[in-house]
């Protein structure tokens, strides 16, 4: 009766160089060679093929559990500890924990797995990126104006790094202002606002980023103005609102403005 034998391609790479010794096309020491192997491993390679044929070739450690691998009750002792103490860390910081509090050691990859398999942990890939609402256009044109700069080498190497102060309608998406400057500071940004603000007049309000130029943190609840930076007092003096993004994706509009769109529409 003829047993079905299951092999790994590695199992049955030997095979083939095996039976090829047997038929006298290739010798101990090419085998070795190709096997990565000693020649006294290939003879005793050679005897188990002999003597019990290619199951002789088969690992015998196959279908049997591992002699490093952990209990069940030990996995689940591990576990439990997790959810009590360590719910809301990660694998790496919770081995560490374990051994430090509970004079428990496991790797951080087989807890890892553990982890994962009982839903406390969820691997990078498997996260859903966070999903951003976009926020809707201003319906008129001139009421919310976004402003941003990008430090960068606009000029090549005929120029200094600088940056490109921008200013965009919300509504619209119309570029309608830009200066150079050094660099992102409250100096050259008030003078671009003036400039604009001669050329279009007053928004209800500016958009930007959390840059320090519009946004402090050091704010007083009892004094509106305690909070504002030098160039949000400024417009606090206008009656013109500086609304700060909360995320990048928020104010992806300015980002995308480079000077070679300005030219294209110039």
């Amino acid at each position: 009766m003829s047993c079905l034998i299951t092999m790994s391609q590695k199992e049955l790479h030997r095979l083939e160089l095996i039976q090829r010794i047997r038929g006298r096309s290739l010798t101990v020491v090419e085998a070795a060679a190709l096997l990565r192997l000693s020649r006294s491993q290939v003879h005793r390679l050679l005897q188990a093929y002999d003597k019990a044929g290619a199951d002789g070739l088969v690992s015998k450690k196959r279908g049997r559990p591992s002699n490093r691998r952990h209990s069940e009750d030990f996995r689940n002792l591990v576990l439990d500890l997790v959810r009590e103490h360590y719910a809301d860390f990660g694998p790496t910081l919770a081995a560490e924990k374990l051994i430090e509090r509970h004079r428990i050691a496991v790797s951080k990859e087989t807890l890892r797995q553990w982890m994962m398999e009982a839903g406390l942990w969820v691997s990078r890939r498997e996260r859903k990126k966070r999903v951003f609402q976009p926020r809707g256009r201003r319906d008129c044109f001139g009421e919310l104006v976004q402003i941003d700069g990008s430090l960068h080498w606009w000029f090549e190497n005929r120029g200094p790094k600088c940056a490109l102060l921008v200013y965009i309608d919300d509504a619209t998406g119309k570029l309608l202002h830009l200066r150079f400057a050094g660099s992102e500071n409250t100096f050259d940004y008030l003078h671009a606002t003036k400039a604009y603000l001669q050329q279009w007049g007053k928004p209800i309000a500016f958009y930007s980023d959390k840059h320090g130029i519009f946004r402090t943190t050091h704010a007083s609840k009892k004094d509106r103005t305690s909070g504002l930076t030098q160039f949000g007092r400024a417009l606090y003096e206008l009656n013109i609102d500086i609304i700060c993004a909360n995320t990048p994706q928020a104010k992806e509009r300015t980002s995308r403005c480079t000077l070679l769109e300005w030219l294209s529409d110039n």
